[in-house]
């Protein structure tokens, strides 16, 4: 998927669409955590398109529209030796870009 700093792209994925994050290193400003990457999740909800604060992190002078989501995950599914109910969620924003379809 290719992204415009100019034109609001429409969202790939819906309410309830399993995802699974992307798995690959990052540098520098990056709010997608280290513990989700590889995870596969279900989005919550469609939150409305950003600027990619990667790039704003780096003063770029025109950052990409990307769409925003909230994704919840089981934290079973999270935390190998997690010891809470097995329906306990953690919810987290993630941008398009660091997520794939299931």
């Amino acid at each position: 998927m290719s992204y415009s700093h100019q034109v609001e792209p429409t969202p790939r994925f819906a309410t309830t669409d399993q995802i699974q994050v992307v798995k690959r290193q990052s540098e520098g400003h990056c709010r997608t955590p280290s513990y989700i990457r590889g995870k596969i999740g279900i989005v919550e909800r469609y939150c409305g398109n950003f600027k990619n604060p990667e790039q704003l992190a780096v003063a770029h002078p025109t950052p990409v529209i990307i769409p925003l989501y909230r994704c919840r995950f089981l934290q079973t599914e999270i935390w190998p030796n997690y010891l809470g109910a097995e329906t306990d969620t953690l919810e987290i924003e993630i941008y398009e870009h660091w997520v794939d379809p299931v």
